[in-house]
């Protein structure tokens, strides 16, 4: 029999990057007491990786869970950018509602759009939550249209647009149920979570049923599979089987070696939980996504939607340039293999693939964001490797035309920089749908645009606006091939020998274009340098001294004014290297290259590509 378990609440929070989803979760948790009165609490507590913290983003979803007034509320925090979207779609199979957090200034993004459109499909009821009230610009009249336009506009029913909304400033710890009566609290909010999402339902003598929503690792327990109890309940020690809706053949006796429950940043050991919990089961080593944990008496896989596919794919290999191996704890292809394998263990969204060399692995992802994240931590963990340049996955569609993923880019720019962004994205293959003011002497304009036009745009982007624009783009659909793009207009500068470089060579290489060294830095032959202000490559020996005479003393080398060089951080470096080109990744240094690092050889490939 189908009863209610009145007890508990499950909720996620879902949002555009950078409208307030994490800095909410934190105020819930220490309004309902999850913290000492005197205890010191970093903020964006959820956010718990060091990349997270300090780029101020959300990368994977996480467990909390909160009391109030007797009943436990279990919050899954997600992340709001594209390309971690893989995190959202599938821990909206684990709660029973959401609150849609939306910038007070901002109003509805593109994100707010792609994860409003899953929780909908899911037929979840939604609390919209519109943040940072506080702020001078805020404009809550105008985004409550914005949202219920949205609303509208993806089909939702009577009863999901008789939505409750709440204002609230995450930051200040208040809400209200309108902009002109914030109160002191959160309470209206928690309040709206208990009346408007509906407790989880399940039958209580049924055998077990669990779906596997989320994966996280532990070095010490190995794979945890956390999801919700959609029917009877899970124990210690029973006996379990698990089968997947979308593998028919799958089906493997497990035991249940440990289980937790959420209680505020921790997982507790409990013994048993029943129908509407949210749990994490270890001691299960092969488990995966869209497993459902069932009775063996009568195991029946519950339906798993199958997570969006990778766009673009880029190659990792062993590093082979001549400072390979020297700053690096990791460096064989054994090492790089393993971390890239493990990887696969908590990202579902991720794809590696072996190719015909041991020492090179492609790995396929959901946007340069998301790639760009696995480089960093894998380097910060003492890998030493090199990566190519992204390249977008084509497919062929039912007529056997080529087609490719295509964008839809919002960007919102002050007035006098529309013209270059139109010029710019138009070269790129982009064709301007819509352009309209918003306030604040902004411009929004809706571009949609081939995935491979946005690579290495975005920095180009933000020296073109001064820094004044913002740029959020979200996956469309694949559409037929639109045609070449050019990307870089200019050339590489090419270290011609290898060496320490010395400040006369620079200031010679200087004169081509922008340098990316200074004096002192270790090169070798093939390196890049710099970016030439021309469309060419060009060759330079930036180790070569001057030559002493008995009239030229070493001395007067001081008079040379060196530029500062742009260093690149490695988005930057990601978006500049070319497809011939390799961006070498060590624990202390980026460094750029041609593939080819011998110059005749490197020729012969071009005349041959010719």
């Amino acid at each position: 029999m189908i009863q209610k378990r009145e007890d508990v609440r499950n909720i996620a929070i879902i949002a555009h990057v950078d409208h307030g989803k994490t800095t909410l979760v934190d105020e819930l948790l220490k309004q309902s007491g999850v913290f000492r009165d005197n205890q010191e609490v970093a903020e964006r507590v959820m956010d718990s990786n060091d990349i997270e913290r300090e780029r101020g983003i959300t990368i994977l979803s996480k467990n909390t869970a909160v009391t109030y007034k007797g009943t436990k509320i279990n919050i899954v925090d997600t992340p709001g950018h594209a390309d971690f979207g893989g995190e959202v779609e599938r821990v909206l199979k684990m709660v029973d509602g959401a609150i849609l957090v939306v910038d007070a200034f901002e109003g509805t993004m593109p994100q707010t759009k792609f994860v409003l459109k899953k929780a909908l499909a899911l037929k979840l009821p939604v609390i919209v939550c519109v943040n940072k009230v506080d702020r001078e610009e805020a404009r809550c009249d105008e985004v409550v249209d914005e949202v219920l336009e949205l609303f509208m506009d993806l089909d939702a029913s009577d009863k999901q647009l008789d939505c409750p909304f709440i204002f609230a400033s995450a930051k200040l710890g208040r809400s209200g149920t309108s902009p002109d009566n914030i109160g002191p609290d959160l309470v209206p909010l928690f309040e709206a979570v208990m009346d408007f999402i509906p407790a989880p339902t399940g039958d209580f003598d049924a055998g077990t049923q669990l779906l596997i929503s989320t994966i996280d690792y532990n070095e010490y327990v190995g794979r945890i599979g956390v999801g919700k109890i959609s029917n009877g309940t899970i124990s210690v020690n029973q006996e379990v089987v698990i089968v997947n809706a979308h593998d028919p053949e799958k089906m493997r006796k497990v035991k249940v070696s440990a289980l937790y429950e959420y209680d505020g940043l921790n997982k507790v050991n409990v013994k048993e939980a029943k129908v509407g919990a949210i749990v994490a089961v270890s001691g299960i080593s092969d488990i995966h996504i869209g497993d459902t944990i069932c009775s063996p008496e009568a195991p029946s896989p519950i339906e798993f939607q199958k997570i969006s596919e990778p766009t673009i794919a880029m190659q990792f290999r062993v590093n082979d340039s001549p400072l390979a191996g020297r700053e690096g704890k990791f460096v064989t292809s054994r090492h790089l293999r393993e971390r890239l394998f493990k990887e696969l263990n908590t990202d579902v969204s991720l794809r590696v693939e072996e190719t015909e060399s041991t020492e090179c692995f492609k790995v396929s992802g959901r946007g340069e964001l998301h790639l760009s994240v696995l480089i960093e931590n894998m380097r910060r963990e003492g890998f030493e490797f090199a990566v190519s340049k992204a390249e977008v996955l084509y497919r062929e569609d039912s007529k056997g035309r080529k087609t490719e993923p295509m964008e839809l880019a919002y960007i919102d720019v002050p007035e006098e920089f529309t013209g270059i962004v139109i010029e710019k994205l138009g070269s790129r293959k982009g064709e301007l749908q819509n352009m309209y003011p918003i306030t604040g002497g902004y411009t929004r304009m809706e571009f949609s645009i081939p995935a491979r036009g946005l690579i290495g745009y975005r920095g180009e982007f933000m020296t073109d606006t001064k820094g004044n624009g913002i740029i959020n783009t979200v996956f469309d659909e694949y559409a037929p091939y639109k045609g070449d793009i050019q990307y870089r207009k200019q050339g590489s500068i090419i270290a011609f020998e290898g060496g320490e470089s010395v400040t006369y060579g620079l200031f010679n290489a200087q004169e081509r274009g922008t340098l990316f060294i200074g004096p002192g830095e270790q090169v070798y032959s093939g390196m890049i340098i710099g970016q030439n202000g021309k469309p060419e490559d060009v060759e330079i020996n930036v180790c070569k001294k001057k030559q002493l005479t008995n009239t030229r003393a070493s001395g007067s080398d001081e008079a040379l004014r060196l530029t500062p060089p742009k260093v690149l951080s490695l988005e930057q470096a990601l978006e500049f290297i070319d497809s011939d080109e390799l961006l070498e990744v060590t624990p202390e240094n980026l460094r750029i290259r041609k593939k080819i690092l011998d110059p005749t050889l490197r020729k012969r490939a071009g005349f041959r590509k010719e």
